[in-house]
């Protein structure tokens, strides 16, 4: 797991700060976006947004493993947040010709999980980044 140590102050879970947050993190987006333009793998997007971000001042932890709790066990099933940012927002990238319901859903799951408020699906293989910008809220 990567983390960075941003400079920027994100510290308070306030819906202010989540909102200035999840700007922020669109910003970094649309510069990686501007510069790349779709077609490449999600991997490639998510190395290059975690960059931008550290650029930006962001803090963030990359590939967050989150444990699964049923029945009182804690499992360890693989369930990995691609980044998230200020220990707030969880970002989850795609590069897919369409968003599906069902990326949807992934996000709100990992969102409940890990008792986060507020999510972003950011879907890079897209003309314009604005359309490929969801916002999900637990």
């Amino acid at each position: 797991m990567l983390e960075h140590r941003g400079h920027r102050g994100f510290t308070e879970d306030t819906e202010n700060n989540r909102s200035a947050l999840t700007g922020a993190i669109i910003g970094s987006a649309m510069k990686v976006h501007r510069k790349l333009g779709p077609g490449l793998l999600e991997s490639a997007y998510e190395e290059c947004l975690c960059r931008q971000l550290s650029l930006d001042g962001l803090q963030f932890r990359r590939q967050v493993g989150i444990p699964l709790e049923y029945e009182g066990l804690n499992l360890d099933c693989g369930f990995r947040i691609d980044i998230l940012v200020a220990d707030h927002v969880i970002v989850e990238i795609k590069a897919t010709p369409t968003v599906l319901r069902v990326h949807h859903s992934q996000l709100l799951t990992y969102l409940r999980i890990s008792d986060k408020r507020l999510g972003l699906l950011i879907n890079f293989n897209v003309d314009h980044l604005r359309d490929g910008i969801h916002r999900v809220a637990n």
